[in-house]
Parts: structure tokens; C-alpha cells; sequence
């Protein structure tokens, strides 16, 4: 589905994100062929720490991560206001809330499990529409199709990724886990629509 708002250089933001799956698919070996509990195959190699840390850095810091801050400073707020206002249409404002909320606590848990193991964040590189960009190629699979779990898998490796999706059943329940995948396969398929990147594909769960 399409955003009701595009960006301007729309050709260069596209550019990026071929790059960033190229890229992705390149520097990330290591898919399994086992699937994800909400779809999409598992990724069992090494995480792009360094991805993670600017995605941090974009929501504010590991200390005070927003969503909304990380989105709006990738994209920016007219391109998120009206993705908020699409996924408000077509899933419900709790649903959206609830989505917001099992994100930023995604993020907290993924931090605060992998200090506890000692992993320590790179300094961030990316930003903007390259960090976007690069995050929907992380995610994406060879024939496209863009997956949450395939994501997460590469920022913060499958077992902190796993251990995080258990805490949000503990904490939120099962069925806010799946509404947080839900969303953020689409709405990363929309940004990357948005950014000109029209081939990207959205998973059955969305």
C-alpha cells in the first residue's frame, strides 16, 4: 500500500536502498533455512552492531529510545505523521499504540540483555535515509519480501532476538509480540515504498 506522502530524490533514496540490501545480503551471510515464528528465515551469523548503534542513536540513545523519535529522525515527521495516520486507518489506534510500546521495549531488552553479555556498541555511521535504507535491506529476503524477525535476527543475533520476543509474551502477552511484527512489516514496507524503493514486498503477516 502506498504512502499518501512521498520524499523529494526519490532516484537517490532508491539508489541507497538497493545498496543496503546488496549490501545486507553481502555482509550478512549466514541464513538458515528454518523460518521464523511470525515467518521469514532465521539469520544466524555475526550482528551489524554498528547498524544497531545508529538506530539507537536515531530513537535517542539507549537511555531514552523513542520509535517515533528514531522514525521521524530517519524519514522525517511529515512522512511519519502520515504513516502514523495510515496505520491508525488500517489497524486501529490501540493497535498503533500498543505497537510503539512493544518497540521501544524491544529495543530497551535487546540493550539490556546484550550489556549483560558484555557486547558493547560500536559508534554509530548511519543516518537518515541511508540508515533507513539500509535497515528495510536487512530485512529483506533474496526475493525481497521484507521480514521483522530477519531484521532483528541481524541487529542483535538470533538468541538475544529470540530472548527478547519471550519477554515481550511475558510482559505485553503473545498477541501484542505478533501485532509488533505485523506493523513493522508493513510500516517498513511503506517507508521503502515511500523511498522510491517500490519492489520491496510486505510478508503475509501484515
Amino acid at each position: 500500500m502506498k504512502l499518501s506522502h512521498t520524499l523529494s530524490g526519490l532516484s537517490v533514496a532508491a539508489a541507497l536502498l538497493a545498496a543496503g540490501a546488496a549490501q545486507a545480503q553481502t555482509a550478512m551471510g549466514g541464513m538458515d533455512m528454518e523460518k521464523s515464528r511470525y515467518g521469514g528465515p532465521v539469520y544466524s551469523g555475526a550482528p551489524a552492531l554498528a547498524v544497531t548503534a545508529s538506530l539507537v542513536k536515531a530513537g535517542g540513545g539507549p537511555a531514552h529510545f523513542s520509535t517515533a523519535k528514531a522514525l521521524t529522525s530517519m524519514v522525517g515527521g511529515k512522512l511519519v505523521t502520515a504513516e502514523v495516520g495510515k496505520l491508525t486507518k488500517q489497524y486501529g489506534k490501540a493497535s498503533v499504540g500498543s505497537w510503539l510500546t512493544v518497540f521501544d521495549f524491544a529495543v530497551a531488552d535487546s540493550l539490556k540483555i546484550a550489556t549483560a553479555a558484555g557486547v558493547k556498541l560500536p559508534a554509530a555511521t548511519l543516518s537518515g535515509h541511508k540508515l533507513a535504507s539500509t535497515l528495510v535491506g536487512a530485512g529483506a529476503d533474496k526475493d525481497g519480501t521484507f521480514y521483522t524477525e530477519f531484521l532483528l535476527d541481524k541487529a542483535v543475533t538470533h538468541k538475544i532476538h529470540m530472548q527478547v520476543m519471550e519477554d515481550i509474551d511475558s510482559k505485553f502477552g503473545e498477541p501484542a509480540d505478533k501485532n509488533y511484527h505485523r506493523l513493522t512489516n508493513q510500516a517498513m514496507v511503506d517507508v521503502a515504498h515511500a523511498l522510491g524503493a517500490k519492489s520491496v514486498k510486505v510478508a503475509e503477516l501484515h
